[in-house]
């Protein structure tokens, strides 16, 4: 029975796109598209702490043997991000409720953040702000993030490096969220110590991954509108753009958060996978 069940899941892997799944020492799967797409998804964190470096070996061979490294945005390249100038915002004490602001003064006072250097800023990049200083304060930093350690060590090996989005892109979508983003920042406040712990979940999962936490769930710390715009259709978006692909072999490197959760890129990616299946076999879905 046993073998069995080994067989039907294997035939329901291949027939999915999935291939033979390895215990990689890291989170990631291995899945095939179609016009032969071999994609290896690496679930990444932005920011780690320095017993994360250097990477795997295992995953360096990953990168060894791709095509081409995929990231969401080259976060190697100097400058700031944020050099355009936003316009004058009110005070933070006007854009929150009593009790966030109170949240935010709390959570500044711990990380030795100056409020006033907030004040001038628009919500999303505030919440932006927090989330790092928060993670710098949990012992993380970029240096040892995976994409920067990936973004690096292609170039080392001069693997060609496709991004999905690219930093302006991404400025553009925080700087097009309502309200300028007080959504956001309110998030990041009623979530605080959920985002810490998530945090040091994943960071967890680089140190000493086992295959069985590939099912564990990250707790969703976005609001619903939150969520569509920045996990939902940017995981749509990237979907469709790796199955434009040229044939070939590529190691895909995106944050863990987009591997999990309603709407996550592996289940996308299975699920446009299946609809071309059922388009070039003259099947209906159902």
């Amino acid at each position: 029975m046993g073998k069995r069940m080994q067989k039907l899941i294997a035939c329901l892997s291949k027939a999915l796109g999935l291939n033979s799944q390895c215990d990689y020492p890291y989170p990631a799967f291995d899945i095939t598209l179609p016009e032969n797409r071999q994609l290896h998804i690496v679930g990444t964190i932005h920011m780690g702490t320095k017993n994360l470096y250097p990477l795997s070996e295992v995953l360096l061979e990953q990168l060894e043997q791709c095509d081409a490294l995929i990231i969401e945005a080259d976060i190697t390249q100097s400058g700031s991000p944020f050099s355009e100038p936003f316009p004058e915002q009110t005070e933070l004490s006007q854009r929150l409720s009593p009790e966030l602001f109170e949240n935010l003064q709390r959570y500044c006072h711990e990380l030795n953040q100056p409020m006033e250097l907030l004040d001038t800023l628009p919500s999303w990049q505030v919440a932006l702000t927090l989330q790092a200083a928060q993670a710098q304060h949990l012992g993380l930093r970029p240096q040892y993030g995976i994409d920067y350690q990936l973004i690096n060590s292609a170039r080392a090996v001069d693997k060609n490096i496709i991004e999905l989005e690219g930093a302006d892109s991404q400025i553009s979508l925080l700087t097009g969220l309502p309200n300028g983003g007080v959504s956001l920042l309110e998030d990041t406040l009623v979530h605080w110590h959920t985002n810490a712990r998530a945090l040091q979940t994943m960071i967890s999962w680089w140190m000493n991954y086992k295959s069985a936490q590939e099912h564990q769930i990250l707790p969703q710390t976005f609001c619903e509108a939150i969520y569509h715009t920045l996990m939902t259709e940017r995981n749509r978006q990237w979907s469709k753009q790796l199955h434009t692909l040229p044939a070939g072999k590529y190691l895909v490197a995106v944050g863990a958060l987009h591997l999990h959760g309603e709407n996550n890129l592996r289940q996308l990616l299975q699920e446009i996978r299946h609809d071309s299946r059922c388009y070039l076999t003259g099947k209906t879905k159902h």
